[in-house]
């Protein structure tokens, strides 16, 4: 059984792939955005921080206290981390994964990636659900021709439209990469952050 993606330890590395910051920072962050693929909050992301740092893939480089503020350590990422991010965004925009949410935190941290990278990932994963459309109707030529009412079957089609949705979408947005349409910069830009969190 393969490994449920981390979310939040993605999402920590993306952001820390842009500028050094100090777990609250970060909190407000994913909140003020929206990142709603992010659960658990404040604590999954403190236990994120953690292991993220345990494994060398972040670290501490400043702690400092303001006031009467409980102390704040600010961390950042190391180039074994940023290796680890561009490996976990490309896996989860080539597969497509049952939870849709591994997709949505993979979109939406897309800029992470250099868009030739991201672009050749999105194109494996177009491949990989024409194939799967393609299965999908064979099922349902193979279900009619057995006559079952097609209540007996609805949710093939559920999932055959699902996936037909989502490659329509896909080449929408990769024909927009290839022609220079989307700003990217190659990462996300820290001037974002800053605006974000003003």
């Amino acid at each position: 059984m393969a490994r449920r993606p981390n979310l939040v330890g993605l999402t920590v590395l993306a952001m820390l792939s842009v500028r050094a910051s100090h777990p609250y920072e970060l909190h407000r962050f994913i909140v003020d955005t929206h990142k709603d693929y992010v659960t658990g909050l404040p604590r999954s992301l403190y236990h994120a921080v953690e292991r993220l740092a345990k494994e060398e893939l972040i670290v501490p480089v400043e702690t400092s206290r303001e006031g009467r503020r409980p102390e704040r350590t600010v961390y950042e990422i190391t180039d074994e981390g940023r290796r680890e991010l561009r490996t976990r965004l490309r896996e989860l925009l080539e597969r497509p994964d049952p939870d849709r949410r591994a997709f949505v935190a993979a979109i939406s941290l897309i800029g992470c990636l250099p868009a030739a990278e991201a672009v050749r990932a999105l194109r494996a994963r177009t491949a990989t659900l024409e194939g799967r459309i393609a299965g999908f109707e064979a099922h349902v030529r193979e279900l009619r021709e057995r006559d079952l009412p097609d209540v007996l079957w609805l949710e093939v089609d559920y999932e055959r439209a699902l996936a037909v949705t989502e490659l329509d979408w896909l080449r929408g947005l990769v024909a927009r990469a290839e022609k220079g349409e989307l700003d990217w910069p190659g990462t996300v830009r820290a001037e974002l952050l800053e605006r974000v969190l003003e």
